[in-house]
């Protein structure tokens, strides 16, 4: 009984850190990167949009100033279809919600508070983690096939 206990105990711990604490930092890492790169790219576009009326108040005094104008207008739009394009406000907002979701799950189970009451409480947490990554995953898998 005791060899039952020490694999039993060996595999949660093994669940927890290689496959729960895994995901949870993929998915943490996976949002900040995404929140980086949509902030970055809306600063930028905010940026651009505010030096347009400026310039063009400036006018002609200043050489080229139209070629600046339409550069910026481009920085607008390549920056505005990119973040688009990427989705990273999805992104960010759907990866933290997951890795959020997880770690809940993770300090429900350690604590064995509902549904991790019971005694089959490991098992009810590798079937709800797993949900969750594959549901993630098919969400994933839907929006390229949208693409």
């Amino acid at each position: 009984m005791e060899i039952i206990e020490r694999a039993t105990s060996k595999m949660e711990e093994d669940f927890l850190k290689n496959r729960l604490d895994d995901q949870i930092d993929w998915y943490s890492t996976k949002s900040q990167t995404n929140q980086k790169y949509f902030k970055r790219l809306r600063l930028l576009e905010i940026v651009a949009a505010a030096l347009i009326p400026f310039l063009a108040g400036i006018g002609s005094s200043m050489p080229c100033y139209s070629v600046i104008i339409g550069a910026l207008g481009v920085i607008i739009a390549v920056s505005a279809g990119s973040s688009a394009l990427y989705k990273f406000h999805e992104n960010w907002i759907e990866y933290r919600t997951t890795a959020e979701t997880l770690k809940h799950e993770k300090y429900l189970y350690q604590t064995r508070c509902s549904p991790y009451d019971k005694d089959d409480a490991f098992c009810r947490l590798v079937q709800r983690v797993e949900g969750l990554i594959s549901k993630e995953n098919s969400q994933w898998s839907l929006s390229s096939e949208k693409e």
